[in-house]
């Protein structure tokens, strides 16, 4: 019989945190049971909150050392099980990258497993830790069905002048090409606003960011590549760098494969402009007396500011501009910098509306609605895994009746 409703675990897994849901899903409505985090993994003063998820207040705290994302999903499933909420049906992962040989979601099994060990290549940073928790997802629930969610799965029809990069072309047997990434981030926005305009772009803007040009639904063009680390500035990832730097760092600097990555994932961005932080909030308090503080958030607003305007370019127009992410959702100066130049694209924000935190925050006389909506990761990883599930026959039952 086929289930009206699942109850669905989504684990959303970063460098230093893990972010959990558990929602009821009916078709494309997920209604969460319970909501909550792990943060500051590796620290000796890890926090772990977990929410109600009618209200949103908090059913647990506790500043805990979390040693890795794997231990912190054991603690939450410890948790889970020790509070009045339903055992999942199914379980969503978040995986950055399923590489080029897997381009849509898929229920976890040794065929799927085999090619995301294979994707980890092309994000080093994010893919093996995902899938750690992946097995101890399956050790702790091994008759409960695991799904990956991939964020490159919505930009996967990405046009051939788009995904096709400008080198060798033997390259691409070996699956150097443009994926993009933010993708459950992109398709929760159009879960939200399933009326949006055609010719829309999403700035996903958090310590990872990116920008997508989305017309009628469909990605066309994104400024991250083949790995996460393109595109934008980041937190601490470079974004697009002239390739001849990184010839340049190996032929006199001798620097190898490692440490290169090492230098454009986690020494570069907002952390290697400033010396101080990769993180904007941070910046923002030294900016007036820190000349590197201030550079770095001026090189973060236009690096932003060009791909929004590249973007535009690709649609021929835009007719509207969401914000999301943490930087993008809660920092309105940023906002409001960004969109200073854009005003040429019929980009003109509310100055009041903007600093209330309001969803619209356009100008109302201007041609592009811009919004600020939250990014809803878990939430899509949970209608995805119910799709997917339901669409193909792969689990039985009724859920929760």
């Amino acid at each position: 019989m086929t289930p009206r409703r699942l109850h669905v675990l989504a684990i959303n897994g970063g460098s230093s945190s893990l972010k959990f849901g558990l929602f009821q899903v009916h078709g494309r409505e997920a209604s969460p049971h319970v909501t909550g985090e792990a943060q500051a993994i590796g620290s000796s003063a890890g926090l772990l909150r977990v929410r109600a998820g009618h209200d949103g207040s908090t059913l647990h705290e506790e500043t805990v050392a979390v040693a890795d994302n794997v231990q912190a999903f054991a603690r939450i499933a410890r948790l889970l099980a020790g509070m009045d909420v339903p055992r999942p049906d199914a379980i969503g992962h978040r995986i950055v990258h399923g590489g080029p040989h897997l381009l849509a979601h898929a229920r976890i099994d040794a065929a799927v497993m085999a090619r995301l060990e294979t994707a980890s290549a092309f994000a080093p940073l994010h893919v093996p830790a995902a899938l750690a928790v992946v097995r101890a997802a399956q050790a702790r629930f091994p008759d409960v069905p695991q799904v990956a969610c991939l964020d490159t799965a919505f930009h996967a029809g990405l046009p051939e002048e788009t995904r096709t990069l400008p080198v060798d072309r033997a390259l691409l047997v070996d699956g150097v090409r443009r994926y993009g990434f933010h993708g459950l981030s992109c398709a929760s926005i159009l879960a939200q606003w399933p009326q949006a305009p055609p010719r829309l772009v999403i700035a996903h803007l958090g310590s990872g960011a990116s920008i997508t040009a989305v017309r009628a639904g469909r990605s066309v063009d994104t400024s991250m590549g083949m790995t996460p680390s393109g595109g934008v500035m980041m937190a601490t990832r470079c974004g697009d760098l002239d390739p001849g730097v990184l010839a340049w760092l190996s032929r006199e600097r001798g620097m190898d494969a490692r440490t290169l990555e090492r230098l454009v994932d986690h020494r570069s961005g907002l952390l290697g402009v400033s010396g101080i932080s990769g993180d904007l909030r941070r910046l923002r308090q030294l900016e007036r007396k820190e000349p590197a503080a201030k550079l770095a958030i001026g090189m973060f607003v236009l690096s932003v500011r060009k791909q929004i305007a590249a973007m535009a370019a690709v649609l021929h127009g835009i007719d509207a501009l969401v914000f999301t992410g943490g930087i993008g959702e809660h920092d309105a100066q940023a906002r409001a910098d960004i969109c200073e130049g854009l005003a040429w694209a019929g980009i003109r924000l509310d100055p009041a509306r903007n600093r209330s935190g309001a969803q619209r925050i356009d100008d109302g006389d201007a041609a592009c609605e811009v919004r600020v909506m939250p990014t809803e990761e878990e939430r899509q990883i949970c209608r995805d895994v119910h799709a997917l599930l339901v669409g193909t026959g792969d689990i039985g039952g009724s859920g929760a009746g």
